[in-house]
């Protein structure tokens, strides 16, 4: 990530709007915002596989059934609207895999969900992104991502209907068929 671009172009915006990037309270704002920048979107400087990767620290299921579901509720993330870069807020992530010979870390889960929402993104593509990371780091076709939240481009700006809420579903391998897996992700 180019902070000095950040902070130029932060500048610039400052200007734009009429204020005077120089007055007290806005001497470090820029970069502020560029540090914030880099720590809130840090998940765009990887691919879903190079998450997968550093995240994917597994410990073997011989214990556990095929049919068995592993699942894990309310991991809580924030995102940026890709459209308006626009926060999305409140959001809740549920995930659910079923282990073919190997489970990960517990901790190794919420890790992805925030990885992936670090990035300008859509709800629909996070909730794509976090199964397909947690396939390829557990090593199953199986998964189901339940996300909701809200979106500040729908309730601060635009229509302004504060009381608006976004679910999406994304669904892998026997989650796709199987009624009573998805019912689990609620």
């Amino acid at each position: 990530m180019d902070k000095e671009k950040i902070m130029f172009h932060i500048k610039g915006l400052l200007e734009a709007i009429g204020e005077d990037p120089e007055r007290e309270g806005l001497k470090e704002t820029p970069a502020r915002v560029a540090n914030m920048l880099a720590e809130v979107l840090e998940g765009t400087a990887y691919t879903n596989h190079e998450i997968a990767e550093m995240f994917g620290k597994t410990f073997t299921s011989e214990d556990i059934d095929a049919d068995e579901a592993i699942i894990m509720k309310d991991i809580t993330v924030f995102s940026y609207c890709e459209h308006h870069m626009a926060l999305m807020y409140d959001m809740t992530v549920n995930v659910g895999y079923i282990p073919r010979g190997k489970v990960l870390g517990l901790s190794k889960i919420a890790r992805i969900c925030e990885m992936a929402a670090k990035r300008l993104q859509l709800q629909e593509k996070l909730g794509r992104d976090i199964a397909e990371i947690i396939s390829e780091a557990a090593g199953t076709p199986d998964v189901g991502v339940k996300i909701s939240g809200c979106h500040s481009c729908m309730t601060a700006r635009g229509i302004k209907n504060a009381s608006s809420h976004t679910e999406t579903r994304t669904y892998l391998g026997t989650f796709k068929t199987d009624s009573d897996l998805k019912k689990l992700l609620d």
